[in-house]
């Protein structure tokens, strides 16, 4: 059988994506999904992607991580999504999908720059020396002064591992500011188990967790990260955030086709 793809990336964070409309490919190969997601023995991505119709909105879309399980909301691989549904016609500028954490509404512009629209997130656990919130996936967020010689994967992944979150886990991001309201950040996730150019719920969960500890007070906030930039707005309202929107482009790399 030969399968074909299209591989996006949304500020390096990079996907297989499949138009499963049909519904042919095999969901419960998890062996399979992370071979196609292996660096050298597969096409090589963070995650794997399938566009599926949805009788409530325009798509649904299903995410893997490179290890080949169903995982929680990637908000780099929503904006890609978005761009691909595009391409194949489903949509034009504008689109409601189904993920994992519930419905999401999209915009997509010419130049392919994609504003998703996240979750509310009405809880930010603020500790001594980090901040744990959720913003469709799991995220710790950690303070850090020199961020260019941090060990991202031995801190992230002891952090990852530890009692704290159980087998279940978390993503841990890395945070240093460039400003009031510009944060540079590097993320560790969980499922690709490494280090990764981009986190897109991660970028989120940095911009609400640098607005709950003060460090910055507004409600645009510009994010650098790894594999180039990324933007979040949202309105905070009764201790709550909301309209929360992860801003940034989804580029395709190629199309091809792999024998399975």
């Amino acid at each position: 059988m030969r399968l074909k793809f299209q591989k996006y990336q949304g500020t390096g964070n990079d996907f297989i994506i499949i138009d499963n409309r049909l519904l042919f490919f095999p969901k419960n190969d998890t062996k399979l999904i992370a071979r196609l997601c292996h660096r050298r023995f597969g096409i090589g991505a963070d995650g794997l992607l399938l566009l599926e119709n949805d009788n409530m909105s325009d798509f649904k879309m299903v995410y893997y991580n490179a290890d080949g399980h169903e995982s929680s909301m990637c908000g780099n691989g929503g904006r890609c999504l978005t761009a691909f549904a595009k391409e194949l016609g489903v949509i034009q500028n504008e689109a409601t999908f189904y993920a994992v954490d519930g419905l999401h509404h999209a915009h997509i512009d010419s130049l392919n720059k994609v504003a998703l629209q996240m979750i509310p997130v009405d809880s930010v656990a603020v500790h001594a020396d980090y901040v744990f919130l959720n913003t469709g996936s799991p995220h710790h967020v950690v303070w850090v002064d020199q961020l260019d010689t941090f060990d991202v994967k031995a801190t992230g992944a002891a952090i990852r591992y530890s009692d704290l979150y159980g087998t279940a886990g978390s993503n841990v991001n890395f945070v240093q500011p460039l400003g009031d309201n510009h944060f540079r950040l590097r993320t560790y996730e969980r499922g690709v188990e490494d280090e990764t150019l981009s986190c897109g719920t991660g970028a989120t969960a940095v911009a609400i967790a640098m607005h709950a500890l003060g460090k910055t007070t507004t409600n645009e906030i510009d994010l650098e990260v790894e594999g180039g930039k990324l933007h979040v707005s949202f309105d905070f309202v009764d201790g709550k955030y909301q309209q929360i929107h992860l801003i940034g482009p989804a580029t395709l790399v190629f199309s091809g086709e792999i024998e399975l």
